[in-house]
């Protein structure tokens, strides 16, 4: 990370606030912070993309 952005999210830290990141599983929105180690390796590896319209 650059040091000068580095310096920015220091002195803003009281500022931030925790992100929660849904993803859809069988139907349903789960946070993926509440997956199991295995789970969470593969949601990283998923492969995102935006649908186009025909």
């Amino acid at each position: 990370m650059q040091t000068k952005t580095k310096q920015i999210l220091e002195q803003n830290q009281e500022l931030r606030t925790k992100c929660l990141v849904y993803t859809r599983v069988m139907g349903y929105h789960r946070p993926v912070e509440s997956f199991n180690i295995g789970k969470k390796g593969e949601h990283k590896q998923r492969i995102h993309f935006k649908e186009v319209k025909c």
